[in-house]
């Protein structure tokens, strides 16, 4: 006669060596899909840090929490979830792309405006202050101090000089950058000397997402 705690003790140790090999077959699909989506996230992570930032982290949260389901074996937890993030990973990339693709358009778009106008401002702050200069125009440039104004322009100048550098290096994020600041110098100065100045830059572009 068989005992009945025999029984039970066999079905036991029966349904943990079914349960062991479930795990260990689930063990090695649930890896490579951890694998594939540290992967897609490694590839995409730099340009995404850059231009969907928030997206990168949402998809590194779930990253986080999906680790440690793998590191507590539960492998089925891993299967079900695993390949919607997956599917998130691989977007990174993508996403971040068509940021940058519309970053780059309005920083295009910017410079275009600034190097249409800012040549144009330099020569109509320097034609005022030259007018300002000559002896008949005296009373016009009372209470103007044309020393201060005309190293103003020279600093306008350089910072041009610079964003064209930068623009002819394929920098430009720092030609922009820098083209801006010329135009804000020249503006300061064309009120100090209340030059009239042609045209007008436009709007900056927003700023990408910090890295």
């Amino acid at each position: 006669m068989t005992h009945p705690g025999g029984h039970r003790g066999f079905a036991t140790f029966c349904f943990a060596l079914l349960f062991l090999a479930a795990c260990a077959s689930q063990r090695e699909p649930a890896q490579k899909l951890m694998n594939d989506i540290d992967a897609a996230v490694s590839v995409a992570s730099e340009e995404a840090a850059k231009y969907v930032p928030d997206q990168l982290n949402d998809v590194q949260t779930k990253l986080d929490d999906l680790r440690t389901a793998f590191n507590a074996q539960d492998y089925q937890a891993v299967l079900a979830r695993g390949p919607a993030l997956l599917s998130e990973a691989q977007g990174l990339a993508s996403a971040a792309a068509a940021k940058k693709a519309d970053r780059m358009k309005a920083l295009n778009d910017q410079w275009s405006s600034l190097a249409s106008t800012v040549p144009e401002r330099v020569t109509a702050v320097q034609s005022r202050i030259d007018m300002l200069a000559q002896r008949k125009n005296r009373k016009l440039a009372k209470g103007i101090d044309l020393d201060a104004a005309k190293s103003a322009l020279n600093d306008a100048t350089s910072q041009w000089s610079r964003a064209q550098g930068a623009f002819g290096n394929g920098n430009l994020d720092e030609a922009v950058s820098a083209g801006n600041d010329a135009n804000s110098k020249l503006e300061a100065v064309a009120m100090a000397v209340k030059a009239e100045l042609p045209g007008a830059a436009a709007p900056a572009p927003s700023a990408a997402p910090a890295s």
